[in-house]
């Protein structure tokens, strides 16, 4: 079984070639940085991936526990100051870029990505609180996380709210005012908490979204009503918040780090502090979401691209059929496996590109590159959990029956990964966000992504005119699918066709950009590009405009008793 969980020399080329991250940050630092990530990785995550998934995290007299190996690897992960890798000096940091900080995450969440989420959670929290927080709050409850010995959740869905977070219920009653700002009794269910109650860390800080009661006891209505409080398991005083474990959600992946239902308030009210000013929760905790998002899709990425590893190294080694003289041959040798595995490099290596891309855009800190950014976002966490997992599932079939069984980790690693569409807003959310907010509203991005591609179309005339064109096309049907839209009364309807057939047009213009950058880089580093690429614009850019067909055809073909169905 191949061991290989990220194409170091892909990964290298990326960074180093491609968004020239020596611009920001020193070739020796960022190596150094990656070859520790790498070998923890190996060490500590992987070492946990296959006994993390089958012993569950348990509730007992003591609270939830979670498998040994797990508190370790974190331990370790802290110990060595990873956690605060991309948080300033002033902080305790060490001032990081995030795309170093993104490729150092990139291998634990292929190890493991169950226990790399411990830390991606942990971050986000504390780099909004450093955000929006007080200076008092910082020092209270980001540093502590930023130290790696408190681990941090966001607590948004409740029961009867999932996606809807106007629907929340969660009720925060003002209780006056201390050191650490405006303080709240807070009662409610928070579901779906990854990381809500575990015995890793010496405490836990929640960031809940909540509503303030207002005069007459009632709960303002819609998501401006919402507040962000911190509410941290252990209260500075060392006592015990009023927060309970009322279940845990046993998932089809992602079992090392528990899933929690939250009880808060249920002796009174729990504890909480108020970030900011009231009414301001959703707005804040979106820093949090986006940052989430692109997590979420860099870790369906490296699950992608070590599903291809695995799939690659057997394809090598397993014999199965005859080749020419009558010998048996790897299946290798075989033009469905060849094509399935390069499916899965253009998808996989394209996903995890288009992650860096986007990381690197945030180092960038300018106004082009932030709206580049947010346009993108929905198309960093949905092209790589929803193309991740086709890529996975090829890698499930390339192993025929072996595939789907435990011995093999492609079985797990499809499961992990079939979480992650989900995770941090669904596909059509973020295909509405993408429509509805960025493309439909706003022209910003859209133009700057336009001079971006027609940049590359221009420097791709010489050895990859083919290519070229075919994404020039594509684009062109892009456009004029999208202005139909504009004309459209029910564009937001078909909003997740258009994400899908946006999003693959991205990742073309993302290997074309990668091909250009790869020559002169090494032959395998410059073919493999070049063979992604083209299996890309012949094979998956045609898929473009049979989603495009499918917003074309409208609602229409929706319409349906439900009583014929």
């Amino acid at each position: 079984m191949s061991t290989r969980l990220l194409d170091r020399e892909f990964l290298d080329f990326c960074l180093h070639d491609w968004l020239a991250v020596g611009e920001i940050a020193e070739r020796a630092t960022v190596d150094a940085v990656l070859d520790l990530s790498e070998t923890l990785a190996r060490e500590r995550y992987l070492s946990h991936f296959k006994a993390g998934d089958t012993q569950e995290p348990q509730i007992g007299p003591e609270g939830v526990t979670v498998h040994p190996e797990v508190k370790a690897a974190i331990e370790e992960y802290g110990g060595l100051g990873l956690f605060g890798a991309g948080f300033p000096e002033d902080l305790g940091g060490h001032g990081l870029p995030f795309t170093v900080t993104s490729a150092s995450f990139a291998w634990f969440a292929a190890a493991n990505i169950a226990t790399s989420s411990y830390a991606m959670l942990t971050v986000a929290n504390a780099r909004l609180i450093a955000e929006f927080g007080s200076p008092a709050q910082v020092d209270a409850f980001a540093r502590p996380q930023i130290a790696g010995r408190w681990l941090g959740t966001m607590c948004l869905s409740e029961p009867q709210a999932g996606s809807d977070l106007g629907a929340v219920r969660t009720r925060a009653e003002r209780e006056g005012e201390d050191p650490l700002g405006r303080r709240y009794r807070l009662t409610g269910s928070k579901m779906w908490i990854s990381g809500g109650e575990h015995d890793v860390g010496e405490n836990i800080v929640h960031l809940v979204l909540a509503k303030v009661a207002l005069a007459d006891g009632s709960l303002p209505e819609g998501t401006a009503g919402l507040s962000l409080f911190i509410v941290p398991r252990v209260l500075p005083d060392g006592l015990r918040n009023d927060i309970a474990v009322a279940g845990l959600n046993h998932k089809m992946g992602y079992r090392a780090i528990p899933n929690c239902l939250l009880a808060f308030g249920e002796n009174g009210g729990a504890t909480g502090w108020l970030v900011g000013e009231e009414g301001q929760g959703l707005r804040q905790m979106f820093m949090m979401m986006n940052e989430a998002r692109i997590s979420v899709g860099l870790g369906a990425a490296a699950l992608a691209c070590r599903g291809y590893g695995h799939a690659l190294g057997y394809a090598q080694e397993r014999l199965q059929g005859r080749g020419a003289e009558g010998a048996s041959v790897p299946i290798m040798a075989h033009p469905a496996v060849r094509r399935m595995l390069l499916a899965q490099k253009a998808l996989g290596e394209g996903a995890l590109a288009l992650c860096f891309y986007a990381a690197r855009l945030v180092d960038a800190g300018d106004a082009e590159s932030a709206a580049l950014l947010a346009l993108l976002t929905p198309v960093v966490k949905t092209f790589s959990s929803e193309m991740g997992l086709e890529a996975n599932a090829m890698a499930i079939q390339v192993h025929g029956g072996y595939g789907y069984t435990r011995d093999f980790d492609v079985e797990q690693v499809y499961r992990d990964n079939r979480l992650n569409p989900i995770h941090e807003g669904t596909t059509d959310i973020q295909a509405i966000d993408l429509l509805g907010r960025k493309l439909l509203k706003q022209a910003e991005g859209f133009a700057i992504l336009k001079a971006r591609i027609a940049a590359t179309l221009a420097a791709a005339s010489n050895g990859f005119a083919d290519q070229a064109d075919a994404l020039k096309a594509v684009w062109a049907d892009v456009e004029a699918g999208l202005e139909m839209l504009r004309e459209s009364d029910a564009a937001l309807e078909v909003a997740t066709p258009f994400l899908f057939a946006f999003g693959h047009a991205v990742v073309g213009w993302i290997w074309l950009d990668l091909a250009l950058s790869a020559r002169g880089k090494g032959e395998r580093l410059e073919q493999g590009t070049a063979a992604a690429l083209g299996y890309y614009a012949a094979c998956e850019l045609p898929r473009v405009n049979a989603w495009l067909a499918c917003c074309a055809a409208g609602t229409e073909v929706l319409e349906v008793d439900p009583g014929w169905m």
